[in-house]
């Protein structure tokens, strides 16, 4: 029997699904997931009563909004174009939804040295989150001076005049634990130069294809950014990784 007293038949009750996601994200509540589903990012089934029975795959769809939500910061209407786009791609022989490749990495980790390491979906574009200076500062948890510092260091550049992205405001919070080391921002100068060599790389290589007219062209261009931009992020981390490992003996 569920915690309502009646059967639980072939999925879950709206109750057990709020205990598996609780686990991981203890703020979720019944509101919470009641409100995605009127948004579209998830679709239970119901009983001829009208109760809702949720699969494991709704369940995981859900992980995936959440940590979305939570540690990128992405709108529900790119994380939901995300899902419909699996979900159309679909192949004949397995009608169950596709999961995108980011949500299948947050599900089901694997083992092996890239688990957890960034994907081409990790570099779709955040173009309606716009924050202003003192909603980055919120937000954040940083004061003016050390804004002005990551302006001044390049470390942080607006999107638009005085506006930020959501990336904006994890930049600032990584570089505000990095200076509970002694770190200053001027000391991470060569991270911008470093970025901007790896994104001036990028750049080159999707040239021909993002100078042609044709829509495919530009989709593919746009594809292989991303592709690469993963692999240059996985490539910088595998690199620091060894290069840690000669500083601590392990």
């Amino acid at each position: 029997m569920t915690a309502a007293g009646r059967p639980q038949r072939d999925g879950l009750s709206i109750g057990a699904v709020l205990a598996q996601l609780r686990k991981d994200f203890p703020d979720v509540t019944i509101s919470k997931i009641r409100f995605l589903e009127s948004e579209g990012l998830v679709r239970p089934a119901r009983t001829p009563s009208g109760y809702r029975q949720f699969t494991a795959a709704d369940v995981e769809r859900l992980r995936f909004v959440l940590a979305a939500q939570r540690d990128h910061y992405l709108p529900l209407k790119v994380i939901k174009e995300q899902l419909d786009a699996a979900d159309s791609a679909s192949h004949p022989d397995n009608p169950g939804p596709r999961l995108p490749r980011r949500l299948v990495s947050l599900a089901a980790p694997g083992d092996g040295e890239l688990a957890g390491m960034p994907t081409p979906d990790d570099f779709v574009g955040d173009h309606e989150t716009r924050l202003t200076r003192d909603e980055l500062l919120a937000r954040a948890g940083i004061d003016d001076d050390l804004l002005d510092e990551l302006r001044q260091y390049g470390l942080l550049r607006p999107v638009a005049p005085e506006l930020y992205d959501s990336d904006a405001v994890r930049v600032a919070q990584t570089v505000k634990k990095m200076t509970e080391f002694g770190i200053e921002p001027r000391h991470l100068r060569a991270f911008r130069a470093s970025a901007d060599r790896e994104v001036g790389l990028v750049e080159q290589i999707v040239a021909p294809l993002s100078h042609q007219r044709d829509a495919e062209a530009k989709a593919r261009a746009d594809e292989v950014v991303r592709e690469l931009a993963a692999l240059s992020v996985t490539l910088h981390t595998l690199l620091v990784k060894a290069g840690i490992r000669t500083v601590t003996g392990g």
